[in-house]
């Protein structure tokens, strides 16, 4: 354990030591705000909740968590210190570990700092907290979820830009994949085949989660869907090690 907190100490300072966390994190308070108050018709729709917030999140993340777990292990790689890791004396896993905990973290601080909308809100009207607390937990386990796949992707490539952009399509696969267009495609196979395809959305988990209904199944799916691209991560840097 104290391994993987040094590692994520290590890559939490890594971010801030440069200006691009910062802008990082400009962007996607520019973004919310813009998505929340503009796009999303905050004031025009007369009621005090966050689903106007909520409801562009997963878009934001698709092109900004992308951005940020591009860097993950493809630097390392490009840089070639990731052979000065793997010879440190701490396992392929907590390295993983460590460095997602760490853009997670990050992550999570940049959600944080939203929470002026949330004031917002609560100065304007009386909006029910807990659903806003529950959709802020749903959101961000949905960036876990797309971090742990960009972490898979960027273990196995050492260019930053090719690993956005696979991170990008799959995750917009996995955004996808609820959506009546895609299952019309499938609409000649088994109804299980369907209904499985269906419950890979990230959205049909998150939109749950955003509207206050807290459901074991959809906190259980974002987890296992970190644990094993984290786990297919260790697994591809234990296949590039062993090259």
């Amino acid at each position: 354990m104290s391994a993987i907190v040094t590692i994520a100490r290590r890559e939490l300072r890594a971010y801030f030591a440069t200006p691009v966390a910062f802008v990082f994190i400009v962007i996607f308070l520019a973004l919310s705000g813009w998505f929340t108050f503009y796009l999303g018709g905050f004031y025009e729709r007369g009621q005090a909740d966050l689903q106007p917030f909520f409801t562009f999140h997963s878009w934001l993340y698709l092109f900004l968590v992308p951005a940020i777990s591009m860097r993950l292990w493809a630097e390392e790689r490009k840089s070639g210190s990731i052979e000065l890791l793997m010879t440190l004396p701490v396992s392929i896993w907590d390295a993983v570990l460590g460095k997602f905990l760490a853009a997670w973290l990050f992550t999570a601080v940049a959600l944080a700092l939203t929470f002026p909308i949330w004031i917002t809100v609560n100065y304007l009207g009386d909006p029910d907290n807990g659903v806003i607390v529950t959709a802020y937990l749903g959101s961000l386990l949905m960036a876990g979820a797309f971090l742990a796949i960009g972490s898979c992707i960027s273990a196995a490539n050492r260019n930053q830009v090719v690993a956005f952009i696979i991170t990008v399509v799959i995750c917009f696969l996995f955004l996808l994949s609820g959506f009546p267009l895609v299952l019309d495609f499938f609409a000649g196979a088994p109804q299980v085949i369907v209904d499985t395809i269906a419950g890979l959305s990230f959205l049909t988990h998150f939109n749950a989660l955003s509207k206050g209904v807290i459901d074991l199944r959809d906190v259980v799916y974002f987890l296992l869907v970190i644990i094993a691209w984290l786990y297919a991560t260790s697994i591809v840097l234990e296949m590039k090690k062993a090259d």
